[in-house]
């Protein structure tokens, strides 16, 4: 899904800015409020669909679907079958709207820090970093 040579459009949603975030921030806590944040939600490219939802104290998000070209290119990467994947990884609340975790990134078999900020109650930029935050992009992901 995420991807460095671009081919997926989700190569922002997990080397993305911290959406005005350090990480010297401290994580919250509380249980996952009953927000806007949960919900499902399309990426621009409109390739892949994720379900976000609390799991337990934190914020999850679980792919529900996935263009064909999409899963081809996660499953040459040797991740696991996409679909039911666990795309957004353990985000804790941060502060109102605001969520710090991990994004799993199927094009390299591997889970980066990330942030999720949710923009208004259609819209969540979903962002991330790599290599101690020199490298970052986002994506503003859609509520369907």
């Amino acid at each position: 899904m995420l991807n460095f040579r671009g081919s997926l459009g989700l190569a922002a949603l997990m080397l993305a800015a911290l959406a005005g975030m350090t990480a010297t921030e401290t994580l919250g806590s509380a249980p996952v409020q009953s927000n806007g944040a949960i919900g499902t939600w399309i990426n621009p490219k409109r390739t892949v669909t994720v379900v976000t939802s609390a799991c337990g104290k934190l914020l999850c998000g679980t792919v529900i679907s996935a263009t064909p070209e999409v899963q081809r290119i996660a499953h040459e990467a040797g991740a696991p079958p996409l679909v039911g994947t666990r795309l957004l990884q353990d985000y804790r609340q941060t502060a109102a709207n605001k969520w710090q975790g991990r994004v799993f990134v199927p094009d390299r078999n591997a889970s980066y820090y990330s942030t999720i900020k949710q923009i208004d109650a259609n819209h969540l930029k979903i962002s991330g970093c790599i290599l101690g935050g020199l490298l970052c992009k986002s994506q503003v992901w859609s509520r369907i």
